[in-house]
């Protein structure tokens, strides 16, 4: 699979992200309904997240998992654990649980996902204006236990817009948490 990262700045040592989710996006008028209407196209991993998150197609881990595995390594940036951003939204099977998992497996590290909780319901994120998504990130996550203190931490999630989720999370970890250091990993990126 074919990814084209880049660095990613924010509260965490040092981050990347793996590649945008749409690679074009035309605006192609309005719906019956009054909403706006696109001509999107996907990046390969965007695809790939699209089709394992909405289609529940098990096929795309594997891929995901190698592309995830194989920039890891030549990163290389020395975690002992690996921390998926807690779900915004219930579902029987989560998506960035099974990727987390995967990597974990392929790398020989742990996956804790316990440690971070959500402290508060929140609508999925991708959908809020940015100060509504500052609102309802305040005080959404907390951490239940100690198993962080002195860690080197990745820290996954799938999408970034505004790093609203990433940047309180990094927080939590180093200032409550005790991490000794947090990386990010962001497997894709909204356009704007």
């Amino acid at each position: 699979m074919e990814i084209h990262p880049r660095p990613l700045h924010g509260a965490w040592d040092e981050g990347y992200v793996l590649d945008l989710h749409m690679s074009s996006s035309v605006f192609i008028g309005y719906n019956d309904s009054g909403h706006p209407e696109f001509d999107s196209t996907r990046t390969e991993l965007g695809e790939s997240l699209y089709r394992l998150k909405y289609q529940k197609d098990q096929a795309v881990l594997g891929p995901i998992a190698v592309a995830i595995c194989s920039f890891i390594e030549g990163w290389n940036p020395k975690v002992d654990l690996l921390v998926p951003a807690p779900p915004s939204k219930h579902r029987a099977v989560q998506p960035l649980y099974q990727i987390a998992d995967a990597v974990g497996v392929a790398l020989g590290l742990p996956v804790d996902r316990k440690s971070v909780q959500k402290a508060k319901a929140t609508p999925e994120v991708k959908n809020l204006d940015s100060q509504k998504r500052l609102d309802w990130i305040k005080g959404a996550f907390r951490l239940r236990g100690d198993g962080l203190r002195g860690r080197r931490i990745l820290l996954l999630d799938d999408l970034y817009q505004t790093g609203a989720t990433m940047n309180t999370l990094a927080r939590l970890l180093k200032d409550s948490g005790g991490a000794l250091a947090v990386y990010a990993l962001v497997l894709t990126r909204t356009r704007g």
